[in-house]
């Protein structure tokens, strides 16, 4: 197999790097509420209250053993799950999909998002590109998705650009046998978000050129943007060269998401508005 094959594809037994990448197989036992793919709550089976005198025999008392080791089981895997979602350090870990009003733009592709929620792009070390201006719901879904993503077993990082900028500045002179072991290196999914409020400099710019050649086949990325991608040479110090070179590595096996229509944060302040005309 190639050696930028998908690491999702590459996963076995007793392999350290592999148990990072793809290693919390350990939920695929936790069951996700409903078979509607806009149901997204998660929910774990626990044993109900026990009733009087429930467990007189020997088989009860199986029953009673089994279902605290089930309970136990359950807890675990609850605070693990916590402390991965803490782990990816998201912006707002309470946005999920549920909580997101498709009813406010309707034009949203339900479908890709829904699809994307299944982590099949995951599997495929494919990328995702959510494009539209502020305020539209771009970094909620993307939150949501990564959420959903370590539920489903993956490791994700969330960065806003500037942060990761940081990052890789700091790591401009470290080995590349040290950079593979840094977290937005080898996550499975590494969501980057609010690309293109401020440009680049051409530092920065091959730097994040470096990010997305080496994850190229072998984790996924997710970004949100406000411009369009013939405006990308512009945000990448305006090397033409560069922006082609990475769009061409972000866009070949990508999912493109496009986000029109009204700002919900405006939306709010609009109710806002009228509430207090109405008060008056």
């Amino acid at each position: 197999m190639p050696p930028d094959a998908s690491l999702a594809c590459r996963c076995k037994e007793g392999d350290a790097s592999s148990r990072h990448f793809l290693g919390f197989r350990r939920f695929a036992n936790v069951r996700v509420a409903g078979s509607n793919p806009g149901s997204c709550s998660r929910e774990l089976q626990r044993p109900r209250p026990l009733a009087p005198g429930a467990f007189s025999s020997p088989e009860s008392s199986s029953d009673l053993v089994s279902a605290l080791v089930q309970d136990e089981l359950t807890r675990r895997q609850d605070r693990l799950l916590a402390r991965r979602i803490a782990q990816a350090r998201f912006r707002d870990p309470g946005k999920t999909l549920d909580g997101f009003d498709f009813a406010f733009n309707p034009k949203i592709d339900r479908a890709l998002v829904f699809e994307l929620a299944t982590g099949r792009f995951l599997a495929r070390a494919e990328d995702a590109v959510f494009l539209g201006p502020p305020g539209v719901g771009k970094t909620h879904l993307a939150v949501a998705l990564g959420v959903r993503a370590i539920e489903n077993g993956f490791s994700v990082a969330f960065h806003r650009l500037e942060d990761l900028l940081a990052a890789l500045k700091r790591d401009a002179d470290v080995s590349p046998q040290r950079l593979r072991q840094r977290k937005h290196m080898n996550t499975a999914l590494l969501i980057i978000d609010e690309v293109g409020f401020e440009p680049m400099t051409r530092q920065e710019a091959s730097l994040f050129f470096r990010l997305v050649s080496y994850r190229y086949g072998r984790g996924s990325i997710l970004i949100t943007t406000n411009k369009g991608v013939a405006e990308w040479p512009a945000v990448l110090a305006g090397d033409e060269v560069l922006a082609t070179a990475i769009l061409d590595r972000l866009l070949h096996r990508s999912h493109v998401l496009n986000i029109s229509g009204r700002s919900y944060r405006l939306r709010e302040l609009d109710r806002a508005a009228a509430a207090t005309r109405a008060a008056s």
